[in-house]
């Protein structure tokens, strides 16, 4: 045994690890980002950016979310088994022990009078004394032991193993922090599309109020011949469209407190009596530096991942060269026997065993060639992905700012057009009261002020909404302080069967 570990020490210095080593790649990305920056920027803090908006609601939902969300629990459970298989890669490298024992027990019975039996009497009656001798009645066998094996990992696909599975639980790590970010966006649009449904509904129920006081004037005026009939039967008509649009609006206000129940892992109705109070728009968070494109790319997780996945995939080409080399496994065993026959115990026996076994590859029509081809291929595809990882995280950021500069000017202009068409209405009401102009412009001065009302609400909503996405696109929601904790959320638990 001395011996066999030796020469297995031997073996390990001399030991090699074949494929290649893994070398970061360098993105090539611009100096600065090109789209229009915002002046006047604050520092925010990126971990929590939904704090900027300064909605205890919006934050009790995105903390509820990172704890209970069902996309989280499975990214989590990912991580889990991904860490595994590090244990299990490590494993095939190191011997493996294992307890042997077994018994047996054989019983010698006379049946009839077979020549057998009779040739038992005979031995017993040649016997000095009669029946002084006799054959035993039964023999029994025990023995116990352990084996031991262990193929040596000369070429080292073992350690590339491991390597390839540390980059694939890093990965898996990466993966989880970016369904965070993910989940928090989410969660901020949606929660802010349902206020802007809610505040649209505020709109056009205003509106309708407004409109029923004024056909209830004009019904007054009609009756005693004021002003024609026809008036009032056009603002009876204008009324109903107004009414129309209220049902429709808190409709879609009800959805989406079903979509933000379903992403925090609720019941689609488990939010609706907190959510149905109809609040304000929170105000518009402030703009941020988007910084450096090298420290985006630093930031984002699902770069990080692409990354991790390109190093994974380069350790499986080692892998698959290893395969290619001569194997090399000890073997070793020790058991230890007893001996029954009949009442007579007969002693006990020790074997030791040790083997060493190699194992050459000649011909395998081109299978372990055609692995290494394909472990390359794959390493190649990480790398585009790796490479439109970081084109699309560049562009998500460009877009971002993109739409945050040119719905920040649309929204000044609709809330400039919301205040004209505000006094152009109160003009040409002022001008129908005094009998300068038919009841028609004020019509138009109602349904064009209700659309602009709306226009602006909808702004309000995209612009909170683009600001999100941008906090998004710079990776935001995710402390690396803390990563490890927050890739473990609440597990769920597993259906009955």
């Amino acid at each position: 045994m001395r011996r066999i570990a030796a020469f297995a020490a031997l073996l390990g210095m001399t030991a090699c690890t074949v494929g290649p080593n893994y070398h970061e790649p360098k993105p090539e990305v611009p100096a600065a980002f090109t789209a229009p920056q915002p002046t006047g920027a604050v520092d925010v803090d990126l971990a929590h950016w939904w704090t900027a908006f300064h909605d205890p609601e919006l934050e009790h939902l995105i903390e509820i979310g990172l704890q209970n969300a069902p996309d989280l629990q499975t990214a989590a459970s990912k991580v889990r088994e991904a860490r595994l298989q590090i244990v299990q890669a490590r494993a095939q490298g190191l011997p493996e022990i294992d307890a042997t024992g077994n018994g047996q027990y054989t019983r010698i019975k006379r049946v009839g009078g077979s020549d057998a039996n009779q040739l038992i009497d005979q031995i017993r009656g040649s016997q000095p004394g009669g029946s002084s001798f006799s054959i035993p009645k039964y023999y029994a066998t025990a023995s116990a032991g352990f084996d031991a094996s262990w193929e040596l990992d000369l070429f080292g696909g073992v350690r590339r193993g491991v390597e390839a599975a540390r980059a694939q639980t890093e990965a898996a790590e990466w993966d989880a922090r970016d369904a965070r970010v993910s989940l928090a966006a989410e969660i901020a649009s949606d929660y802010l599309a349902m206020r802007g449904y809610q505040q649209q509904a505020r709109i056009a129920q205003a509106e309708a109020d407004r409109q029923g006081q004024s056909l209830s004037i004009l019904q007054h005026t009609a009756q005693v011949g004021l002003v024609p009939q026809g008036n009032a039967i056009r603002q009876r008509t204008q009324l109903a469209q107004a009414q129309a649009q209220v049902a429709p609006l808190e409709g879609q206000a009800r959805t989406q407190m079903h979509a933000l129940a379903v992403l925090v892992g609720e019941q689609p109705e488990a939010l609706v009596n907190e959510l149905a109070q109809a609040r304000a728009l929170p105000p518009v968070p402030p703009e941020i530096p988007p910084g450096l494109p090298i420290d985006l790319i630093r930031r984002r997780p699902d770069v990080r991942a692409a990354e991790r996945r390109l190093a994974a995939a380069t350790a499986q080409i080692g892998v698959a060269v290893a395969d290619m080399y001569p194997k090399v496994s000890l073997t070793a065993s020790d058991a230890l026997s007893w001996l029954w026959l009949g009442h007579f115990f007969l002693g006990k026996t020790l074997q030791l065993t040790g083997q060493g076994q190699a194992s050459f590859p000649i011909f395998d029509f081109g299978r372990r060639r055609a692995q290494v081809a394909i472990n390359k291929e794959e390493r190649e595809q990480a790398y585009i992905a790796w490479r439109q990882t970081v084109l699309g995280a560049l562009r998500d950021v460009e877009d971002a700012l993109v739409r945050v500069d040119t719905e920040r000017t649309s929204n000044d202009q609709l809330r400039s057009g919301v205040a004209d068409a505000q006094r152009a209405l109160g003009t040409v009401e002022a001008q129908y009261k005094v009998g300068l102009s038919d009841y028609t412009p004020v019509l138009d001065g109602q349904q064009t002020l209700l659309q602009t009302q709306n226009g602006l609400a909808q702004s309000d909503v995209r612009l909170r909404q683009d600001m999100a996405s941008l906090y998004k696109a710079l990776g935001g929601g995710w402390q690396l302080a803390s990563a490890r904790g927050s890739i473990e959320p609440a597990a769920a638990s597993p259906p009955r069967l």
